[in-house]
């Protein structure tokens, strides 16, 4: 019995830390849209057009 405690205790805590890292990860894809990346612009295909 305290065996599948641990274990389901052990499953719920990977499950929310698992929650918690997708919604980082999302959150600081959606900051990077949203930040300027000027430093990867190359200014040769602006002069081109």
């Amino acid at each position: 019995m305290v065996k599948a405690f641990r274990r389901l205790f052990a499953t719920v805590t990977v499950a929310v830390l698992a929650f918690r890292a997708v919604g980082s990860f999302l959150s600081w894809v959606e900051h990077q849209e949203d930040s300027v990346a000027d430093t990867w612009v190359d200014e040769d295909e602006f002069e081109d057009a």
